[in-house]
């Protein structure tokens, strides 16, 4: 088998391609979440913190103070972002539970899989005869 028709085979299975459907899915469905964050939340969340941005958090490693992140970044400043991070960490939670709540709700509407009850095999003529001589062999003892 030659390499492309390998590669044929390989790429036309079912888990290759509904993982590639997933990936796709899912990159969309960050760009939803972290829109809800950024768009969203985080202005609620600077309002309820009483203006305070969590995007301008940040710690300046060279003993300097600037008004703005950007401001820092353009001297060229070695920063700690720890307010992205914070962003980082609430998108991330918030991508988590949305896709709990997805996961709980598909699972509901999931038909449920029928059980099949598994019969015991028929015997076959060789077993039979095997028990026949086995039952013989102990009621002769």
């Amino acid at each position: 088998m030659g390499f492309i028709s390998e590669f044929k085979e390989f790429i036309s299975k079912g888990n290759v391609l509904d993982l590639a459907v997933g990936v796709i899915i899912g990159g969309a469905f960050g760009k939803i979440v972290t829109s809800l964050t950024d768009d969203i939340l985080m202005p609620i969340l600077t309002l309820l913190t009483g203006g305070l941005d969590f995007k301008e958090w940040y710690l300046s490693l060279d003993g300097k103070t600037y008004a703005t992140l950007a401001l820092a970044k353009e001297a060229k400043a070695a920063t700690i972002n720890y307010g992205l991070f914070l962003n980082a960490i609430i998108t991330f939670l918030l991508m988590a539970f949305a896709i709990f709540w997805l996961v709980k709700i598909a699972n509901r509407y999931k038909r449920p899989q029928e059980v099949v009850a598994v019969a015991d095999p028929i015997p076959t003529k060789e077993e039979i005869l095997l028990t026949e001589i086995r039952d013989a062999l102990r009621n002769r003892a």
